[in-house]
């Protein structure tokens, strides 16, 4: 199958590279507004592509995203050049949600045009409330965004650390919004089957001082990154490659990642299954009450963001 990608930067390359790494399409177009930009990226990577799953990657313009079962949107500023780097701003990424929406205001229209029946992945920053700008652009596609993925991987990768497990021994996920108002599902955690805080326990690690500190390394993942590297690319790119294979395997797979909830009025994290389709359904979690009211917290930041930027034209 076919999927595109928009933007060329770096999360845009690494998504590209994750995706021909994984062998997650047959065919991959590359579009960024420099043209010559996404022709040298997809020459790089096509000149290293023998070495993984047969795959053809070009770049091209917005007509050559036509016949795309997937498109994934990474164009935008990141939280680097948008200010968005300061561990004390209540905002987080939202604050990039101005300028990439009239970023959005011209590109979407052009990805629908030319593929109308594509599912729409949002990986720019802010996701979610982007996913729902692009629903104004494109009411009659699927929409979806990154959401929680990576910020759940984070929290399981942090967790086996202290557990000294593997990674993929752990099932954390976390809820909501990809930013500051993130819902860390402490209480449905499970390492091995066993209960996260029963782990802990046996593991002699103070659940208060535990939860803490892995709240505040998970929070801040991408600024830390960013510090040292400019950008956060590579895990997003990955996150992004293995949500296109769960689409187009149509592997009912079940991730935290964005979609419209109509219970909460916005887009939003939940466990989801994932498939052709998309989001096939939503699986309701089991949360403590702290939990809950943190989830309506992170829906009323999200809202009240979107309420912030205008409606394109006409709708």
């Amino acid at each position: 199958m076919k999927i595109g990608i928009v933007g060329a930067g770096a999360v845009g390359s690494a998504c590209l590279m994750a995706t021909v790494m994984r062998g997650a399409a047959r065919e991959i177009v590359l579009v960024d507004r420099t043209r010559e930009r996404a022709r040298a990226v997809a020459a790089d990577i096509r000149y290293g592509a023998p070495l993984s799953p047969a795959a053809t990657l070009h770049d091209g313009d917005y007509g050559d995203l036509a016949g795309a079962s997937l498109v994934m949107i990474t164009a935008g500023i990141n939280e680097k050049s948008g200010g968005a780097t300061d561990r004390s701003d209540s905002a987080g990424r939202l604050r990039l949600l101005e300028a990439n929406a009239q970023i959005y205001d011209e590109i979407v229209p052009r990805i629908a045009a030319a593929a109308p029946d594509a599912i729409l992945l949002v990986v720019t920053d802010p996701p979610d409330p982007l996913a729902d700008h692009v629903r104004r652009h494109a009411p009659q596609q699927k929409v979806l965004s990154t959401g929680t993925f990576l910020d759940s991987l984070r929290f399981s990768v942090h967790l086996a650390a202290y557990l000294a497990v593997d990674p993929r021994s752990v099932d954390a996920q976390i809820l909501g919004e990809h930013g500051t108002t993130e819902v860390f599902a402490w209480s449905a955690a499970r390492v091995g089957g066993l209960p996260l805080l029963a782990a802990l326990a046996q593991h002699g690690l103070s659940i208060d001082k535990t939860r803490a500190v892995v709240e505040r390394e998970v929070r801040f993942a991408n600024i830390a990154i960013i510090e040292g590297n400019k950008a956060s690319q590579y895990g997003i790119g990955m996150v992004s490659a293995r949500i296109a294979e769960m689409i187009l395997r149509d592997e009912q797979a079940v991730a935290p990642i964005g979609s419209y909830s109509e219970k909460y009025g916005v887009t939003l994290s939940l466990p989801s299954v994932v498939g052709r389709q998309g989001v096939l359904r939503i699986l309701e979690p089991e949360l403590s009450d702290e939990e809950e009211r943190a989830l309506e917290r992170s829906a009323d930041a999200l809202r009240e963001a979107l309420r912030k930027i205008r409606a394109p034209t006409g709708r």
